[in-house]
């Protein structure tokens, strides 16, 4: 296996890819058919890619309810990436890279860690219909007119806020992908679901061990941001409060039984007593642990 490309700065990336530098710290750069001999590549920058050229049932994870005129991957600072089993980049398509210190006294520099896409998986990519191509090549123009316009005191506000609005066109175009895949979705919460049946079935919750959102995302074989995303966006809710629900229906069915005392089933559950499982559970349901049995019986 041949050793990872480290490129460090944008200049470099540049000078790599046979780019002009405009700005040294953003650029776009067309990629025509890039001539890198490494098997693979880190940027120590952020990184958005578009490309035209995938195919379905591609790397990106493009399957047939996707879109299919465009596919953007996003990479954060330090991340490696590589496209294709034969390919460290696409053929055809572009990059933006822009560093972290662009964003200095910006309000991007406050909002980048809201687009968590830039921490999902590869195969978890953006697919784009042909109207939102067009509005991010509309995008992409708009940069490149500003990185082409002398250097000033502006410079960094004015390409910032251009960046910052393509990053919330993506935004947007994520949210309506998971619409897009709403019965894929369906499949991955009842998957869940069955997961976290399991959970509370094993008794790991008598140690008070929760299942936590990187344990969910590994046995379903998505990124964390991409799970939670997938989760508040389907639920509403967070894993921490969508469980607190679960084990709430755990402990109704579990009163029931014979000898299940509110004192057990908060220890079965995990709770750290059974004082704040009483407490927890009024809250919700509004009557407590022992009038609910003896109103079922």
């Amino acid at each position: 296996m041949k050793e990872t490309l480290d490129i460090k700065s944008v200049c470099e990336c540049n000078r790599r890819l046979g780019c002009k530098t405009l700005h040294p710290q953003a650029s776009i750069i067309n990629l025509e058919h890039p001539d890198l001999e490494q098997d693979a590549v880190k940027f120590e920058f952020y990184t958005v890619l578009l490309t035209e050229e995938c195919t379905d049932g591609c790397c990106c994870g493009r399957k047939y309810y996707d879109y299919s005129n465009a596919t953007m991957v996003f990479l954060k600072p330090g991340e490696v990436f590589r496209m294709s089993k034969n390919n460290t980049l696409p053929d055809k398509g572009y990059l933006l890279i822009f560093h972290p210190d662009l964003l200095f006294r910006t309000t991007l520099k406050k909002h980048i860690k809201n687009y968590t896409f830039f921490h999902y998986g590869k195969e978890e990519a953006l697919h784009l219909s042909k109207r939102e191509t067009e509005k991010i090549t509309c995008c992409l123009w708009n940069i490149e007119e500003e990185l082409h316009h002398p250097i000033d005191a502006h410079s960094s506000t004015i390409l910032s806020r251009h960046i910052e609005l393509l990053l919330d066109y993506c935004t947007r175009y994520y949210e309506r992908q998971f619409i897009t895949r709403e019965d894929k979705n369906k499949t991955i919460l009842v998957k869940m679901e069955k997961l976290l049946d399991g959970y509370i079935d094993s008794g790991q919750l008598g140690n008070a061990v929760l299942p936590t959102p990187e344990y969910c995302a590994a046995h379903l074989h998505l990124s964390v941001p991409y799970f939670n995303d997938l989760l508040k966006f389907e639920t509403g809710k967070t894993l921490d409060e969508y469980f607190q629900l679960k084990r709430l229906e755990a402990a109704k069915k579990m009163l029931l039984k014979a000898g299940n005392t509110p004192a057990v089933v908060a220890q079965l559950l995990g709770y750290p007593n059974v004082q704040y499982f009483s407490l927890l559970f009024k809250k919700i349901t509004g009557i407590a642990p022992n009038e609910y049995r003896c109103s079922q019986n």
